[in-house]
């Protein structure tokens, strides 16, 4: 589909609004709905109004293997249902773009990973943490649980058993890949 076709569904307004909530440039949206639009199909094609399902959205090669697809996919979904506008796509790839600042990442990389959702990463969102991360390479529960009691001994500045955001921002601060490796590329 060409870049003329793309320009056409966006208002001025609506491309400078998404300009000013994102890191992209004009052309970048573009291709960013270019890539939404392949959701959809010949009859019923994927517009800016559609909600994409997530198991649609597994199939991104970005997400395909990604232990938090899950996550990723529920944290961006502004109806937290599981389904993606083409907002909730472009803020999405805006936030794992390699343009993006590492603060914002690690907002959302924070998200992501507070699976129970109350703000703070707990014992068991650490231990779902490292048992995603490790794959099938199962660590032993005594190890994942000394590996926690290590993180927190060297994180858990206020000693109350979970990471806060600024605690886990602190990480992100003296481990910067560990954002890094959240990235998608146009």
């Amino acid at each position: 589909m060409g870049t003329t076709k793309s320009v056409s569904v966006f208002t001025e307004e609506e491309l400078q609004d998404y300009r000013d909530l994102t890191v992209f440039t004009k052309n970048e949206i573009q291709h960013v709905y270019e890539r939404f639009q392949v959701f959809g199909t010949k009859k019923n094609p994927a517009t800016k109004e559609s909600k994409i399902p997530r198991e649609d959205l597994y199939k991104l090669k970005e997400l395909r293997v990604n232990p938090f697809k899950d996550r990723i996919v529920t944290v961006f979904s502004s109806s937290r249902d599981g389904y993606m506008t083409f907002e909730d796509f472009l803020d999405m790839m805006s936030v794992f773009s390699e343009k993006s600042p590492i603060q914002i990442k690690a907002e959302y990389l924070f998200r992501i990973y507070d699976f129970d959702d109350d703000g703070y990463l707990g014992w068991e969102d650490m231990r779902t943490i490292i048992n995603r991360m490790t794959g099938d390479e199962k660590l032993e529960e005594s190890d994942i649980d000394q590996l926690i009691e290590n993180i927190y001994s060297e994180a858990d500045v206020d000693d109350d058993g979970r990471l806060s955001f600024p605690e886990f921002d602190n990480i992100v601060d003296n481990c910067p890949s560990l954002v890094g490796r959240f990235r998608f590329r146009l």
